[in-house]
């Protein structure tokens, strides 16, 4: 009788460990991850499971450009605070935005703003489009290139998305009295 109870007793003990923690699923999240770029770049993809509608992607929509996937990215940091040096949703600099936003789609910059002047073809003003970039000398003392924007729309007026140490992360119209005295050049990396 003494060893059934001990039996009862160590089972008890072994079948009651568990861990409270849980594992965490990462296959199921790239499959969550890929169904939502799917989504993004088909209305038609159903999200319930791992079904996709067999239809053309652009019938009627223009394919999507590597300066709209640019573009996209950069605008997901909007609202983002200023950090100097900062790369992250925690904090952005100018020259930071635009090495994130590039190189997350597969293109690499310096990381400097006045370095990433160095970089593609001097454009006219006339000539910029969405995925340029836009460099400026604001008030300093060495009079080099110190500020950098992304282009976002050409529509209207030039708007570009950057990182400001007052306002952290917005888009700006290049026609603002500031910006227009600060500008420097138009480059093309794309």
């Amino acid at each position: 009788m003494r060893s059934l109870c001990f039996l009862l007793l160590l089972t008890l003990s072994f079948t009651s460990c568990k861990s409270s923690k849980r594992a965490k699923q990462k296959d199921s999240q790239v499959v969550i991850n890929a169904k939502r770029a799917l989504k993004n770049y088909d209305n038609n993809a159903i999200v319930n499971d791992i079904e996709v509608s067999k239809t053309p992607i652009s019938e009627n929509k223009p394919a999507i450009t590597k300066a709209d996937a640019i573009t996209s990215y950069a605008l997901q940091f909007e609202g983002v605070r200023y950090k100097w040096g900062g790369t992250t949703s925690n904090g952005m600099d100018c020259s930071g935005l635009v090495f994130e936003s590039f190189r997350a789609n597969d293109i690499i910059l310096p990381r400097i703003s006045r370095d990433m002047a160095k970089q593609g073809d001097k454009i006219p003003l006339r000539k910029v489009q969405e995925g340029d970039l836009l460099f400026f000398k604001t008030a300093n003392r060495r009079n080099n290139i110190n500020h950098v924007g992304l282009i976002i729309t050409t529509e209207n007026d030039i708007q570009f998305i950057h990182a400001t140490t007052r306002g952290g992360v917005i888009v700006s119209k290049l026609s603002e009295a500031y910006w227009n005295n600060a500008f420097v050049e138009a480059r093309r990396i794309l």
